[in-house]
């Protein structure tokens, strides 16, 4: 580890960091603008200048600057301080200077940095260079002439993205950035170039002029659009939700999130169930009170069992309070999987993301049962493409769609993982470590046992010896396409036998949270109470609707697909006369004359926690090991993919006009840009 010098302090930097690194470790801050830790290294806006000794009498650019032993590095020399004076006076040469009304005021580095290293007047009196407007789709507004050409925006689609849609054309001062022929920039994270660019080139369209960042409050949640549990934050203004950005998390979503996370939120306010509304003997639903609804639900209630049914993007405390609910009406009738798959959840191990994010980077081998990753999860389409850039072999049984790294499709049939081609076993059985991601796609078609099968005919498990891990490896995944599936799997919500053996009890009563995917005509004799916040598949097939809260209206606890356990904090507040779901259920109880046993959400979480104690730590969860595979499994059948439409997925992202603009033109081809034109 070599020792260097910066400004006089003596410190020791790790092998293979840069001077800019070095600079960072002693507390000096270095302007840039190209440079980012998860991109490539450019230098291209040569605004890290530094003076470094021994070496050319002159500033050079920190970021590709090796740092090595006894290096003499001086940040606050005139030398530096006039070099960084010029730099920035050439890259404000052709910008517009129309910081009053740039989206990115407030937050943008340009006007930071030119504010703190500037000189504070310009010498140039020309004509200032003007690019036209490029097309990158519904979400990504342009104003190239604010662009630095740092080209973060072009490192991330190719680096991180893997789709090679932005890049520059021309060169020197007729150099632009745009799209391929200025389409629309056709990725499931094409939107995180907004929060890489330095200036106001790039910035949100759908957010465009809507608010000031000192305007809006933010808070602390957790993504529910997909399985992941991306970190965001939520900006909010009053009782509306603004935007969400994305937290750092290197554990879960580094710092990207899809661009579904990030703007279905415009959903939050359109579609909303605010009222109480039952449905009369006319069939049409109609206006009500709580009174009237809780006392239909008790009448009902009193001819038989209760059952409960969670959607997809439903918080551990609330199954947690129907569970509890149905407990003391002497009802099991619990189910999360709405959409009827049955597998095997005695042992949570082998329904969990076992590898974990961080180490299916380092995966040697992959083999995907059943999942179209870039559309379920994006973010661990980008951990795969980092283990494929590594030299991992990934193969994919399933049908086919354009993945952004090599990989050997096998065919459709999961009748192929009994008898997997000879190029995969070799594959595996020299792999030190080898992993096997099962998707929804999987589940659905019954491979979850086949699946289990694999794990000692593939090596999935390795001791710690083998690896060198302190916990050795766990090559056995299922990424599951649901935010709540992991939390309610912990907190016993699911039936043996799934959705058929609850519409078999045929069960009085049904309470829909949230849910959205079932099969409602199953419960035909039931009376199907709908709790939840949007007016989508689930209120329509309702008797009775009593409106709840959305993610972002609520505090709440989430378990992602690798058995992750996070918080949400509640930024707003739900409209008209919707509640928070725990309070609905609880007031359920009383008209039914049962005693859940708590009357706070602080009571409901402590209960919670004592009896699934792992919901009260935040981190991953010990699943234990892995259950021992049938010797009966025999798989056969098609495999199809879940998600058909990555921007319509739930009841938020339909009722957004953004996800459906989104929809209409990069998944059916819509003609907006057309249009607008």
């Amino acid at each position: 580890m070599p020792n260097v010098t910066v400004d006089g302090e003596q410190i020791e930097v790790p092998d293979g960091a840069t001077v800019l690194q070095a600079c960072e470790m002693a507390g000096k801050e270095i302007p840039r603008f190209c440079y980012h830790e998860r991109l490539s290294i450019a230098g291209n806006c040569r605004m890290c200048l530094v003076e470094v000794k021994p070496g050319p009498p002159k500033p050079q650019a920190s970021c590709a600057l090796p740092a090595t032993e006894g290096q003499e590095i001086r940040t606050d020399t005139e030398m530096v301080k006039k070099a960084r004076e010029g730099v920035m006076e050439f890259l404000l040469i052709n910008h517009p200077l129309d910081c009053p009304i740039c989206d990115q005021g407030g937050e943008c580095d340009l006007q930071d940095q030119a504010m703190m290293y500037g000189r504070g007047a310009t010498r140039y009196h020309e004509n200032k260079r003007a690019v036209t407007e490029k097309y990158m789709g519904p979400l990504i507004k342009t104003i190239m002439t604010r662009c630095i050409h740092c080209t973060r925006c072009v490192r991330f689609s190719e680096e991180i993205a893997g789709v090679d849609e932005i890049g520059a054309l021309y060169r020197g001062e007729d150099m632009q950035i745009t799209t391929y022929l200025e389409q629309a920039a056709q990725h499931e994270l094409s939107a995180n170039v907004i929060d890489l660019c330095p200036v106001g080139a790039l910035t949100s369209g759908p957010y465009a002029y809507e608010a000031r960042p000192w305007e809006l409050k933010k808070t602390l949640g957790i993504d529910v659009s997909d399985a992941v549990g991306s970190n965001i934050t939520v900006h909010s203004r009053g009782r509306e939700v603004m935007r969400v950005l994305p937290r750092i998390n290197d554990d879960v979503n580094e710092e990207w999130i899809s661009d579904k996370a990030r703007y279905q939120v415009d959903g939050l306010t359109r579609r909303r169930l605010d009222k109480v509304w039952i449905r009369g003997a006319d069939g049409k639903l109609a206006q009500a009170g709580w009174d009237a609804a809780f006392a239909a639900i008790a009448e009902r209630a009193s001819q038989g069992r209760i059952a409960a049914v969670a959607g997809d993007m439903v918080d551990c405390e609330t199954m947690f309070a129907a569970k509890a609910l149905l407990q003391v009406t002497g009802s099991d009738l619990v189910e999360s999987r709405q959409t009827g798959m049955d597998y095997d959840v005695s042992n949570l191990a082998g329904v969990a993301f076992n590898t974990t994010f961080n180490e299916i980077e380092n995966a040697d081998a992959v083999l995907i049962v059943g999942s179209q990753v870039r559309h379920e999860a994006p973010l661990v389409n980008v951990r795969l493409r980092k283990a494929a850039k590594r030299g991992a072999k990934v193969f994919v049984v399933g049908p086919q769609w354009d993945t952004t790294f090599p990989a050997e499709f096998l065919g459709t049939d999961i009748a192929i993982l009994g008898d997997l081609p000879r190029t995969v076993t070799d594959v595996f059985a020299k792999a030190s470590r080898p992993a096997l991601i099962l998707g929804a796609g999987g589940f659905a078609a019954g491979a979850h046992g086949a699946a289990l099968g694999l794990v000692d005919k593939l090596g999935l498990v390795k001791d710690s010896d083998s690896v060198g891990l302190p916990g050795g490896w766990n090559g056995f995944n299922a990424l599951h396409t649901a935010a709540a599936r992991m939390g309610a799997l912990m907190l016993g919500f699911a039936s043996e036998g799934g959705l058929t053996d609850l519409a078999e009890a045929s069960p009085a009563v049904v309470l829909a949270l949230g849910a959205d995917e079932v099969d409602y005509a199953r419960f035909a004799g039931s009376l199907k109470v709908y709790i939840g916040h949007h007016g989508d598949k689930g209120a329509h097939a309702a008797d009775i609707i009593l409106p709840g809260s959305a993610y972002t209206e609520k505090a709440g606890t989430y378990v992602n697909t690798e058995g992750r356990v996070q918080f949400a904090d509640k930024a707003v507040f739900a409209p008209g006369d919707a509640r928070e779901d725990w309070t609905i259920l609880r007031a359920l109880a009383d008209a039914l004359g049962v005693n859940v046993g708590f009357d706070s959400f602080d009571q409901l979480r402590s209960a919670m926690v004592a009896e699934i104690p792992a919901l009260g730590e935040e981190g991953l969860a010990d699943y234990g090991s892995l259950p021992s595979a049938r010797s009966d499994t025999s798989p056969a059948g098609e495999i199809a993919y879940p998600v058909r439409d990555f921007y319509l997925t739930n009841s938020i992202a339909r009722a957004s006009l953004v996800m459906q603009r989104c929809s209409d033109e990069l998944v059916h081809g819509g003609t907006l840009q057309e249009a607008a034109e």
